[in-house]
């Protein structure tokens, strides 16, 4: 424990002079609207590179700034709306001077200009004297951000089953969080983001089948996508607590540090095959280094919750076994309109950080191979272009145990372990303003990221899932996905589609087929003649629509209808949910389950 110590006060020696900005947390909905200002600028942003996420809120200011001084097209109202919706959630790296540029000449002699972000009407002098913050302080020591965090939603699900199975039956769903969110900087040199809330739910039945498969104690104990212990509440219903929090510092002027407890993604997608925001938040290590505008080298170490090994019971504790992994990611802009990546990850399953894996420049095959170990490591690549200031293509290759010649052989051998995804962005779609589409394709040969049992640790995994829970796909592996998504915007008025068709092969009791990925593929059916979507084959046809009114900022009104079909070999697993709802989103993201 002392040798963390030591390194956690050395990393804290390294604080320079320079402004260190906290990161806005992942959010389809919000970071929709960076990406479209990077496309429409027709290059890549300065201040980040966008295949790596979260950003951070001073880099999207930047981008603002950039945008503003050479605005290409020509804006639209709504494109002016999020502009400054974007400069408002994070006004206070907004700079006075530049934002009185865009005020009348005339009324400034009329009565003073207003500060960045300022609320026309604050709430008893004290709370939202800045439109994006409930309360807020800033002296030359601090600047300080609290927000209160609530999700209140009421729906009603119907699911209709195969005839001679189960009663159809119709259940009232909802879900009620409470909470609060505190970021900020510490003489602009140390940033910290802290979350909390407290949460009961009760998620439509293809949500909970889905947890009992991936959760820690087979939805026994309840499930809740993307969160860590849970418990029951009521029949269907389930109660979890959900925290995140980091801090964050520049070092060495090129490289920021970011340590703590929250999600990672990298890609450009709807989805990530890499490392996407599906599973529950991990304590984390993360450097990020800065070469330039070109080239952004990221280490990612991050301590994984092993729940698939027993608990170890020593002295009365029931401490829930660790794993870690080690991730690499170099992104490099080749120009302006060209980005191509390179990916590596090793899990691996010991009672400790192993130190060799926290060599940031080495590749872990190596170590891997040096140190006669089995981890399961992975490798990708990954590439997007930009052009016409409409457009955005990327694609994402992930191999896995991969093997050219049995590939080449084309017997199916089960150690094809590899997921591919391709997809494309069209923003101002036919010249129509604010009407954005995006059609993505995603598909995981069987086995892969799967993995078998550690031999350093009785009965650890060391495959691709957190908490149970996978760390890329939700589907795990063995499926092939194609998502569309329509996006249209009227300042505060948005609506939201999502249309998706998904095949994928589910195991039959006692048979592992290569779609479930906490299972050791050491148990597979068979070595050859293995494809996407053996098994029980089931195919799902997806439509989550989805109308949103921000009342004020941050606040929004939300109606959801939600139609999803499964057909499936096990006549069990056939029927249709269709859902309906209704909710209040303060300060929080929504969450697309769409699996």
């Amino acid at each position: 424990m002392r040798k963390y110590v030591y390194l956690f006060c050395f990393l804290l020696s390294l604080l320079t002079a320079q402004a260190q900005s906290p990161f806005v947390p992942l959010n389809t909905d919000y970071y929709h609207l960076i990406d479209r200002l990077e496309i429409r600028q027709n290059r890549w942003a300065n201040g980040f590179h966008s295949s790596v996420k979260p950003y951070n809120r001073q880099s999207i200011i930047e981008l603002t700034d950039s945008l503003a001084a050479n605005p290409g097209r020509d804006f639209s109202d709504t494109d002016y709306f999020n502009y400054d919706y974007l400069r408002d959630d994070s006004w206070e790296w907004v700079s006075s001077a530049a934002d009185s540029l865009r005020s009348d000449p005339f009324l400034k002699h009329l009565r003073p200009l207003p500060g960045p972000g300022d609320s026309e009407r604050p709430l008893l002098k004290v709370f939202y004297q800045k439109k994006a913050d409930f309360y807020s302080l800033r002296t030359p020591d601090i600047d300080l951000h609290v927000n209160p965090v609530v999700y209140v939603g009421i729906g009603l699900e119907n699911v209709a089953r195969e005839a001679g199975t189960a009663a159809s039956d119709r259940q009232s769903l909802f879900v009620n969080t409470r909470g609060l969110e505190v970021r900020g900087t510490i003489g602009r040199k140390l940033g910290f983001y802290s979350f909390f809330s407290d949460n009961q739910a009760i998620y439509p039945e293809y949500i909970q089948n889905y947890g009992r498969t991936y959760s820690r104690s087979n939805g026994l104990e309840g499930s809740a996508p993307g969160e860590s212990f849970t418990k029951r509440y009521g029949e269907n219903g389930v109660d979890f607590l959900s925290a995140r929090g980091y801090i964050t510092f520049n070092a060495l002027k090129v490289i920021n540090i970011q340590f703590g407890h929250d999600r990672n993604f990298f890609g450009n997608g709807f989805r990530s095959l890499f490392l996407s925001d599906n599973s529950p938040s991990s304590l984390f290590m993360k450097f990020s280094t800065r070469l330039g505008k070109r080239i952004q080298y990221t280490n990612l170490y991050t301590q994984l919750q092993n729940t698939q090994a027993p608990l170890n019971t020593a002295e009365g504790e029931r401490l829930i076994p660790p794993k870690f992994a080690a991730m690499h990611h170099l992104s490099i802009n080749v120009n302006d309109h060209l980005n191509f990546g390179v990916f590596e990850a090793e899990v691996f399953s010991r009672d400790r950080v192993d130190l060799s894996y926290l060599n940031p420049v080495i590749l872990y095959r190596y170590v891997e191979s040096s140190r006669g170990s089995a981890d399961n490591a992975m490798i990708g690549l990954d590439v997007k272009g930009n052009f016409l200031s409409h457009f955005l293509v990327y694609s994402q290759l992930m191999l896995d145990e991969f093997l050219l010649k049995n590939l080449k052989a084309g017997k199916g051998d089960w150690t094809n372990k590899f997921a591919w995804q391709i997809g494309a962005k069209y923003i101002d779609a036919f010249n129509v303003p604010n009407l954005d589409l995006q059609v993505e394709m995603n598909l995981a040969r069987p086995f892969t990221y799967s993995h078998e049992k550690s031999a350093t640790v009785s009965a650890g995994q060391t495959n691709y899932a957190n908490y149970s829970q996978p760390l890329a796909h939700p589907l795990g592996a063995n499926f092939v996905e194609m998502l569309g998504i329509v996006r249209y915007q009227q300042k505060k008025l948005s609506a939201n589609g999502i249309f998706g068709i998904m095949t994928y092969g589910a195991d039959p009791p006692g048979l592992n087929y290569g779609g479930n990925i906490l299972l050791d593929y050491r148990s597979r059916f068979r070595n050859e003649g293995n494809f996407i979507g053996q098994g029980r084959k089931n195919i799902i046809t997806y439509v989550d629509l989805r109308g949103s009114y921000m009342v004020r900022h941050n606040i929004f009104l939300e109606a959801r209808y939600l139609y999803r079909h499964q057909d499936s070999q096990s006549r069990e697993d056939t029927y249709t949910n269709q859902v309906a709802s209704l909710a209040l989103r303060w300060n929080l993201p929504y969450r697309n389950w769409v699996f």
